[in-house]
């Protein structure tokens, strides 16, 4: 079962990792470096009255600003190049540019006067402060797009949004910006609250303009950069961060996915989520992390290379150890074997050859471990479904031979017990989508026109799409033509005053709206398996 994307929703996140908080603006010293012990009050409190005075900018003022920004760069820039070799003979023009760009920050307020800002062309050379020599004015820049192109300011003013995001992606915006993530230090408390700010204007620049997850991929070296953050053992605010900015570049995109796995991130991803192999995330924000991961994972399985790069990188076998040992990504583990195994028969095999056939099926049995996540009812449905289309994978992917005898015995042993299972949950599911169709059966009689698509798909969020699942491996089972299942089966029909039409009807809606995504051939092939078992109940 392979959603459009792993993960349809990240929200937000503010900074607030304790051990690296963002810094108020800093003091320059007289070398042009930052000192925390020295702000300028002077400062703060004109950046104050020019943020009390908002409302009040307009075009005028946005040029005063622009003007006093041009100066003070260019008084910089012939500073350090008369005294190169003199740190202290730049630092006063240094601390002036830093108070000009701490200035600029107000225009945050007028969304509107983007385009002006852009008209009055000083895009390139606030980008090209990203190249700055001393890291402290690049951290300003940071700081500065963050704020122009921060979600709550954007609200409401798409269009002045996209003119000031293809300016700063026209100057090069991203790759001056990861450039300058890889000249950041994370045990520094100002640049580490950099890097965040880095990785959240990336973020909002994706937010205008979704192709630049892959432009920025494909003209930076972010994924090398996230891959190396996720690999550190020791958690913090950016690694968080860095896992949640990664599975936003793969959710939809298959080009980074494979990208990606090229560079081998199959395995990195999957050291990663070793590390709660037999352990538990030590609070929220490590949790939300380990979930990212996760998230990144499932998004990596979807193209086929990559499903071969997990299996050799003993990702089955490790996704089983995680199940065995009960821990808080117990859920999680067995979304990645579904992502793994839906439609490539030797991560199914590997499956069966590491013994995962017991572990899957008590989780089909309800016998979950009991955590503060899985209380949660919602939850438990959403691992049913998801082991509901492992044991089907295993079915399309596994046809002959020992491996499909000790899949089929499972359902055998303790009196059939495992077909009760799947007779109870075809029959929630069930009731759960007639009384889908039933609703919107009323809203056709309240006037409220619904095509048939529509309609389908309403029916799929309700359940049916699992439903479908539970009868294509009742029909596995009825064609291994046991004698002993499929008397169980018509017994439990026969109980649930049903017959075997009721499964055929599931399976003709099935076989009838397989699309031709994967191309018509494999649409010709997948139809002509569900007519064979729509046959073998007649």
């Amino acid at each position: 079962m392979e959603p459009a994307n792993a993960r349809n929703h990240f929200s937000k996140r503010k900074y607030d990792d304790a051990d690296s908080p963002p810094q108020p603006p800093p003091a320059f010293r007289s070398n042009g470096s930052v000192t925390n012990n020295s702000v300028d009050l002077s400062l703060l409190e004109a950046i104050e009255k020019s943020q009390n005075s908002v409302e009040a900018l307009d075009l005028r003022t946005l040029k005063k600003l622009v003007l006093a920004f041009e100066r003070r760069l260019k008084e910089n820039i012939e500073a350090r190049l008369k005294y190169s070799n003199q740190p202290d003979r730049f630092a006063d023009s240094e601390l002036e540019l830093h108070e000009e760009l701490q200035k600029l920050k107000i225009l945050a307020g007028a969304p509107e006067l983007y385009p002006d800002l852009v008209g009055l062309n000083v895009v390139p050379s606030i980008v090209d402060l990203l190249n700055h020599d001393n890291t402290d004015i690049a951290i300003d820049v940071v700081q500065l797009l963050q704020d122009l192109t921060d979600e709550d300011v954007l609200d409401d003013n798409d269009e002045p949004a996209k003119v000031l995001v293809d300016a700063l992606i026209e100057n090069s915006v991203l790759e001056l910006l990861v450039q300058n993530l890889h000249r950041l230090n994370d045990s520094d408390p100002d640049e580490s609250a950099a890097i965040y700010a880095t990785l959240a204007t990336i973020e909002n620049l994706i937010e205008v303009k979704p192709p630049v997850a892959e432009l920025v991929c494909e003209k930076t070296k972010l994924l090398k950069w996230l891959l190396g953050k996720i690999k550190v053992r020791e958690f913090d605010g950016n690694k968080q961060y860095a896992s949640e900015i990664l599975a936003i570049l793969l959710q939809s995109s298959t080009a980074n996915q494979k990208r990606l796995g090229q560079m081998n991130g199959v395995d990195v991803v999957l050291q990663a989520v070793a590390m709660y192999k037999s352990r538990d995330p030590k609070s929220s924000d490590e949790e939300e992390m380990l979930e990212n991961l996760f998230d990144c994972l499932c998004c990596l399985l979807m193209p086929l290379e990559n499903k071969e790069r997990f299996v050799k990188a003993e990702g089955v076998e490790l996704m089983i150890i995680i199940m065995k040992q009960k821990k808080l990504a117990y859920g999680s583990a067995i979304r990645a074997l579904d992502f793994a195994m839906t439609k490539y028969p030797p991560a199914c095999e590997r499956f069966v050859d590491v013994l995962g056939l017991k572990t899957a099926f008590a989780a089909f049995m309800g016998k979950i471990p009991v955590n503060k996540k899985n209380k949660k009812e919602r939850y438990q449905e959403e691992l049913e479904e998801r082991i509901v289309s492992l044991i089907s994978s295993l079915f399309g992917g596994i046809l002959r031979g020992s491996r499909r005898e000790r899949l089929l015995s499972k359902f055998v042993e303790n009196e059939c017990e495992k077909i009760d299972r799947l007779m109870e949950l075809y029959m929630r599911y069930s009731d759960r989508v007639k009384a889908e169709a039933e609703r919107l059966n009323e809203v056709e009689l309240d006037d409220l026109e619904m095509d048939d698509d529509e309609k389908y798909n309403r029916k799929l969020e309700a359940g049916l799409y699992t439903l479908q699942l539970i009868a294509v491996i009742l029909g596995h089972i009825w064609c291994s033509e046991h004698p002993q299942m499929r008397g169980r089966i018509e017994l439990l029909l026969k109980q649930n005053k049903l017959s075997k039409n009721h499964l055929k009807d599931i399976l003709q809606e099935y076989h009838d709206n397989i699309g031709d995504l994967d191309g018509p051939e494999e649409k010709e092939r997948a139809q002509s398996k569900i007519q064979k078992f729509i046959s073998a109940l007649e």
